[in-house]
């Protein structure tokens, strides 16, 4: 939230908002939906005002805030993931709160969501239990770079039945298709929000919705909260500030509220510091508010309002169409939303489930992932009818890129210290990318490591050294969903770093945007190869992708990676697992699935035969990766190269000649370098300073 002068910063939307006998008093941006901005006259309705806004997204000019949009989202960009916590959702909801009233439920729009990027759909948030509309206060900076985003504020002495919320939101989802048809809309549910959201979508399923539900409430029959209910009738008055508090203990983590903001790659001790400091400081004395969000009276009618609203959505749930993103805590006192989420992925006809083991009901007030940031991965962001893997593509934020290398790559990075070189338009090799193309369009082709382990350190170097997120070519079998409990995992994560199905269709678009692309002509096979294969080219027969990259004139970068058989030794292969039984089942039910994505149907030989499977593995003690990146190839001004079959065999030959002379120099070169066993890099790491990186041979 961005800092006022009298109270809090929120953009009131007044089409959406009912007449108000108060008196206009101050300026607020008004915004229905879309691109268009206006700052107008308008009172609040007496339960927030807003003035002298001072946001960094934008500036105020005669009292009016203008915002700089931009029409795409940089790499690297701040998603401010880290930088909001439990603690400022209690100060909003505080400031919100200040003058109480009976309704109407209203919406609003935080100011630190800022402009979004160009096209960008609409999001609604519709809260939980508490009503307040700040449940994704740490999200609000990421959501505002990718949607227009409203929350719906339900007032605390407000006493709307459930079917007038729903009125509500259906209005205003009617009137954001009416202005924009083409455009997705996304709700996002949170707990008791999620009903309405179900209950919305049933009663709309003409409408373009994609729905995100958290922990929905449909399951609160089930809760091991209902024998205490009859009991909370019963508390009195001047006992019930002890019921939220008792409440906030089920509902969710205190622990991975107050771990919002502390980084993860602090020592263990001064992490678990900076965690006591939040907790007994900030986050445990903040529980004591909640008695204040929710007083008696209303603590009882939001238990009624469930109680119907889980029910309306319950006995509606077949009528809906529209996509579903359903997050579900695997820590949740309240709700049984990992069993429910079972329940509503076998009910709901569209439905993407993602499990967080760790967490409790207050997902999205905890540390966990960035719900952008789970949208990405899942591939449900678009901004149209229909998503595109080039267009509907967000760059991964700096926050995102911290995540990974640290959580997801930090082991193999420090056991692999991986060294680039590059070959220059001269001919000679250099240490680092200088010799890869800065401009695109770019097509990277090379050996495919075993399991591909040479991605995540590969990706890394481009990131920091060029500036470049290349798109890599991905198993379209790593888009199926066909699991109820998975949690997000790897697999998502390639997605938000750039991951694309491998299809004619996504290598014509990305190439036509000028992006750097990689593409492995080996696929899976070269990836999970037999043993005494290692480093051997599988490509086809076919020049599959010379003539795509002389279309775009695309300049062919050919590349060899070594080091896999420095870090393990393939032990199983796919010929021994399919000698031993149990296994040899499930691999051939694994492969009959990719039978259905019809991959290089027209290619035969080996590389057209892409089994699918988990091989053994030997571990070693860690040497090292090497990548050298080989004389770029020029399509361009070099047209014969699309209808001309024999011009473009000649290229590919030359291209994999490439890829097979730079792994052959880095086999030989790599016995030259000190450095090539982990222990020696720990030993030169003990001895100087940190930024210092290894030495290795010299090209």
């Amino acid at each position: 939230m961005a800092t006022t002068r009298t109270s809090s910063s929120l953009l009131a939307l007044p089409s959406f908002r009912s007449n108000c006998n108060q008196r206009p008093s101050l300026k607020v941006r008004a915004q229905v939906s879309g691109d268009k901005a206006a700052s107008v006259e308008q009172p609040v309705n007496g339960y927030v005002s807003v003035s002298n806004v001072q946001n960094p997204k934008g500036s105020e000019v005669n009292g009016k805030l203008k915002f700089q949009r931009k029409d795409e989202i940089e790499l690297l960009w701040d998603d401010g993931y880290g930088s909001k916590s439990v603690k400022d959702y209690f100060a909003a909801a505080r400031e919100i709160l200040k003058k109480p009233d009976g309704g109407p439920p209203r919406w609003f729009s935080p100011v630190d969501c800022g402009q979004p990027i160009k096209d960008a759909p609409t999001l609604f948030f519709l809260p939980g239990m508490d009503g307040t509309g700040m449940g994704i206060v740490p999200h609000q900076i990421a959501l505002g770079k990718a949607f227009h985003v409203w929350c719906l504020h339900i007032p605390v002495h407000d006493r709307t039945p459930f079917q007038g919320l729903v009125k509500i939101v259906e209005d205003v989802l009617r009137q954001e298709h009416a202005t924009r048809p083409n455009k997705p809309i996304y709700l996002v549910g949170d707990s008791f929000g999620g009903c309405m959201a179900l209950a919305v979508a049933a009663r709309n399923p003409s409408l373009d919705l994609v729905l995100v539900l958290v922990n929905p409430a449909t399951s609160f029959e089930r809760s091991p909260l209902q024998p205490m209910l009859p009991i909370l009738e019963m508390v009195p008055e001047e006992l019930h500030f002890t019921i939220p508090y008792a409440l906030s203990f089920i509902m969710g983590d205190p622990i991975k509220m107050a771990s919002i903001g502390i980084d993860n790659q602090l020592p263990a001790g001064v992490k678990l510091n900076k965690l006591r400091e939040k907790l007994t400081n900030s986050m445990l004395p903040l529980l004591s508010e909640l008695g204040g969000i929710i007083p008696r009276e209303t603590l009882l009618w939001k238990l009624k309002l469930l109680r119907s609203g889980a029910a309306y959505a319950n006995s509606r749930i077949h009528a809906v169409q529209a996509e579903v993103l359903l997050l579900a805590s695997g820590k949740d006192r309240m709700l049984p939303s990992q069993e429910e989420s079972k329940r509503l992925y076998g009910l709901l006809k569209n439905c993407t489930v993602r499990c967080f083991k760790e967490n409790g009901h207050t997902l999205l007030l905890e540390d966990s992932i960035s719900l952008l940031t789970v949208i990405k991965g899942t591939c449900k962001y678009r901004r149209s009818r229909r998503y595109d893997f080039a267009s509907d593509f967000l760059p991964p934020s700096k926050g995102e890129l911290d995540f990974a290398l640290q959580e997801l790559l930090r082991v193999l990075r420090n056991a692999v210290s991986s060294v680039f070189l590059s070959t220059m338009e001269d001919g000679r090799i250099v240490k680092g990318l200088a010799g890869v193309p800065d401009e695109g369009p770019v097509l990277l082709v090379g050996y495919h490591m075993l399991m591909g382990l040479e991605l995540g350190p590969m990706s890394e170097a481009f990131i920091k050294e060029k500036n470049i997120l290349f798109r890599g070519m991905a198993h379209p079998i790593l888009y199926a969903e066909n699991e109820s409990g998975k949690g997000f995992d790897y697999v998502d994560w390639i997605k938000v770093f750039g991951a694309y199905p491998v299809t004619a269709t996504n290598l014509f678009k990305l190439l036509s945007s000028k992006s750097h692309v990689l593409l492995y002509p080996g696929g899976a096979r070269e990836a999970l190869h037999n043993r005494g294969e290692q480093y051997k080219l599988i490509w086809p027969e076919q020049q599959e992708f010379v003539r795509m990259a002389a279309r775009f004139g695309a300049t062919i970068v050919p590349f060899g990676t070594v080091g896999e058989d420095d870090i393990a030794e393939l032990v199983l292969d796919y010929n021994d697992l399919m000698k031993i039984p149990f296994l040899s089942n499930y691999i051939s039910e694994v492969t009959r699935d990719t039978k259905d994505f019809k991959l290089r149907e027209e290619s035969s030989g080996e590389v057209a035969n892409q089994q699918l499977y988990l091989p053994g593995l030997l571990p070693k003690i860690p040497g090292r990766f090497y990548y050298l990146f080989g004389k770029p190839i020029h399509t361009k001004g070099r047209p014969e190269l699309v209808k001309d079959k024999e011009a473009a065999k000649r290229v590919y030959l030359e291209a994999k000649e490439e890829v097979e002379k730079s792994i052959a120099y880095l086999l030989k070169k790599r016995e030259e370098d000190p450095y090539r066993s982990v222990v020696d890099r720990l030993s030169y790491s003990l001895t100087h300073l940190p930024e210092n990186d290894v030495p290795s041979f010299e090209p």
